[in-house]
């Protein structure tokens, strides 16, 4: 990965507004028979390597130094789509089966201390604290649509998704070469999250998680192999908090992360650092975010990803005074710091002004070679495409402000 040596480069967490033309045509697929995996076509496959060409090249003319493929080939049915991060895994692993039980209708379960367990998505703390506005559809609340059913852990787990990353490495990459970039990457999911779909098959939850990171580690080295930037996605990190009741401790909850911490860095075991990018959110559900856990609690195990970069929300009203965590905490020698710049939560386009204050305040505490801006989380499925694009503008020229001044 390159640094901000000369200048502030720029990227984004990943996700990007799907086109009419996508959306419509993943909506247009078929499935399985196991009602749940959508079937390719060579038509499909052309449409997507056309507006992954399409997407790149409007990422380099904006100014991203590090662009990605925009999780296109993540499947979206729907403008609105906050799942499709997690569960375009269900395409590109075995094992797995429709039974009627999903996060969503999972029983309520109750945490003791010493034994933390992850709670049904409707019975998160954020939630059930703001009942009314979370279940008022004019609240401006949104939590997403769920687009595709999600499965059970049936049977043993083995990746098969060889064809579809076969495919998406194939369209960044001749993307890149279209645009003149030679840096871009793609995002795949950490075994912690892919682990949070209900388990029939595994005797214990570690088993779970174990047996994702085997899966997912061949998609990991595809990428690497392929000489991209692998970002690992992994909201669970922070995320589980808000879904475990009653509100654990901090020692509990950190145990039972560093458990999900142990099992990425077992699947990413002898990959190069300088191409893993590691991404941290509490969730892109547009609510009050009341219940998050504190950046300064779980930094640490962040930093023990084997990672070379890490990347997280810094720019909503939750999270953004966050920044000064590292004044107390120090970043090793050698990594860089992603942080959300320009947010996902709001359809207020940040002014570059304040953009490139943002990246002097990180600049200042770890040194300006060592940031790189970025969005809090992915704006696909979440804002408006027109105003994603105005978002990204924004932050390529904030960036160029701040290097202005960061290297006058």
């Amino acid at each position: 990965m390159k640094d901000s040596s000369d200048r502030i480069q720029t990227t984004h967490a990943g996700s990007l507004p799907r086109t009419p033309e996508l959306i419509a045509a993943n909506e247009a697929r078929t499935f399985a028979e196991d009602g749940f995996t959508l079937l390719r076509t060579p038509e499909f496959e052309r449409l997507l390597a056309d507006a992954v060409n399409d997407l790149v090249a409007r990422q380099a003319a904006i100014g991203i130094s590090v662009p990605g493929d925009g999780e296109y080939g993540k499947a979206m049915s729907s403008a609105v789509d906050y799942g499709a991060w997690w569960s375009y895994s269900f395409q590109r692993v075995a094992g797995l089966s429709l039974t009627g039980e999903d996060i969503f209708s999972s029983p309520v379960v109750r945490s003791e201390p010493g034994h933390v367990r992850l709670t049904s998505f409707p019975d998160r703390r954020d939630w059930v604290k703001f009942h009314d506005a979370y279940t008022d559809p004019t609240s401006g609340i949104s939590t997403g649509k769920v687009a595709t059913a999600f499965p059970s852990t049936t049977g043993p787990l083995r990746y098969v998704g060889q064809e579809a990353i076969a495919s998406d490495i194939a369209n960044l990459k001749t993307a890149l070469a279209a645009a003149g970039r030679t840096e871009g990457f793609i995002t795949a999911l950490s075994p912690g999250s892919g682990s949070r779909i209900s388990n029939k098959y595994y005797a214990t939850e570690e088993e779970h998680i174990w047996a994702w990171a085997d899966v997912l580690r061949e998609e990991y080295r595809a990428i690497i192999d392929a000489g991209l930037v692998l970002q690992i996605d992994d909201p669970s990190i922070a995320e589980n908090w808000d879904q475990i009741s009653p509100e654990p401790s901090v020692d509990d909850y950190r145990a039972f992360t560093r458990i999900r911490v142990e099992a990425l860095n077992y699947a990413l075991r002898d990959l190069p650092e300088d191409q893993i990018r590691f991404h941290l959110c509490w969730g892109s559900w547009h609510g009050p975010h009341t219940t998050d856990i504190e950046l300064k609690n779980i930094v640490d195990l962040m930093l023990e990803i084997n990672a070379g970069a890490y990347s997280f929300e810094a720019a909503n009203a939750r999270h953004e005074h966050e920044w000064r965590v590292w004044e107390d905490t120090a970043l090793p020698e050698g990594k860089l710091i992603l942080p959300g710049i320009v947010g996902h939560a709001t359809n207020v386009v940040e002014h570059p002004e304040l953009v490139a204050e943002r990246i002097e305040r990180f600049a200042s505490v770890v040194g300006r070679e060592n940031v790189i801006a970025s969005t809090d989380c992915g704006l696909g499925g979440r804002i408006h495409p027109q105003i994603a694009v105005a978002k990204l503008d924004s932050l390529a020229r904030g960036a160029e402000i701040a290097s202005a001044r960061l290297w006058r």
